[in-house]
């Protein structure tokens, strides 16, 4: 089985300090795993050279001449930068060179780029963005996180399976419960394309539990929550905020003179317990669900440790055969038979040209 994976080593804020490191240490806790490092040769050469011996040896640079701005447009990405360390990367898991990659680059262009190039499985009109996040009985599995921010009751039901497919097999449970995300969890709230999806996800094969509310996606009230993109972006960035406004009130509070500052001495092993239970870098990697191959998006600013994580769920979700799963469920349900295994972009234009108007 193919255990390289292909990092796009220019993409983030900090580029190969943090991505050609966090390979390092992937590599280290894996010995059967190799890495494909994308970028600029002469650049990755620098640091590969001071890794160990035996690491250096599963690595391979591949070339690529460009990189993707945090701040470029999708459509522009994906029609003027071709020898994108992103693209190469993306590439080289639609030849099979690689089982999946990494990017912690912009993730509109990530998203256009490896919709183009991968195609979607049969089945799935949309990808989506599924992370995982800590509750209080474990974690969750969470779906769309921005990709699709208007989304019809059939998207919301083909996430379900996907999620449900996906938690599945990383976990390694039979049935993960899934949930609708809505204002309330009566099965007659909220607008008519919750409705619609909850029924479909009633009659979907996956372990349906029905609607659950904001705040029972952290009380761990399903396995898998399910919502539009809008939503869920609005309800992710929500919660970092909200993370950060309490570690900030925390160290605030620990400096309210010497009785606090000796408190906070006494507390740091409880504290360092806590930081570890939420910490965001933990459960760093997005998988985009819904695509002909695997792609995972890391945080721009992830560190070396956050990095790390994101290419071990690539790792993960490859070595659990997460695709071949999804697929298998969607033929017992004849999803596959609804729609397309290719486009037809016709002449004249470039094929991104096309997808940029189709997708615009």
């Amino acid at each position: 089985m193919n255990h390289a994976i292909a990092i796009d080593c220019m993409g983030g804020d900090h580029g190969p300090s943090v991505t050609v490191a966090a390979a390092s240490g992937f590599l280290a806790d894996h010995s059967e795993a190799n890495a494909m490092l994308v970028g600029k040769e002469s650049e990755l050469t620098t640091y590969v050279e001071k890794l160990d011996p035996a690491i250096r040896q599963r690595l391979h640079i591949q070339h690529a001449s460009e990189v993707v701005g945090m701040g470029e447009s999708p459509p522009s990405a994906l029609k003027n930068k071709k020898d994108s360390s992103m693209r190469v990367a993306i590439n080289l898991v639609k030849r099979g060179e690689a089982a999946g990659c990494v990017s912690a680059g912009n993730t509109g262009a990530l998203m256009a780029t490896a919709r183009f190039v991968l195609k979607m499985l049969p089945g799935i009109d949309r990808p989506a963005i599924c992370a995982v996040m800590p509750t209080m009985r474990g974690q969750v599995y969470m779906l769309d996180l921005g990709a699709n921010v208007d989304c019809s009751a059939e998207h919301l039901v083909q996430f379900g399976i996907m999620g449900s497919v996906l938690a599945s097999a990383l976990e390694h449970r039979q049935a993960p419960s899934v949930g609708l995300l809505n204002i309330g969890e009566e099965a007659i709230k909220g607008n008519s394309v919750v409705k619609d999806a909850a029924e479909g996800l009633q009659n979907s094969g996956v372990n349906f539990l029905g609607n659950v509310e904001g705040d029972g996606i952290f009380k761990g009230h399903a396995d898998i929550v399910v919502c539009d993109g809008f939503v869920g972006n609005v309800s992710l960035k929500t919660t970092e905020g909200l993370a950060q406004m309490i570690n900030s009130f925390l160290r605030e509070e620990f400096k309210r003179g010497l009785i606090a500052r000796t408190a906070a001495l006494l507390a740091m092993p409880v504290l360092r317990r806590f930081k570890r239970r939420v910490d965001h870098r933990s459960f760093n990697g997005a998988v985009l669900l819904g695509l002909r191959g695997v792609v995972i998006k890391s945080h721009g600013s992830a560190d070396v440790y956050a990095f790390q994580q994101a290419i071990t769920r690539a790792y993960e979700t490859v070595r659990n055969g997460v695709l071949t799963r999804i697929s298998e469920r969607l033929h017992e349900l004849h999803m596959d038979e609804k729609s397309s295994t290719g486009e037809d972009y016709g002449e004249g234009e470039s094929e991104e040209a096309v997808f940029v108007e189709r997708n615009a």
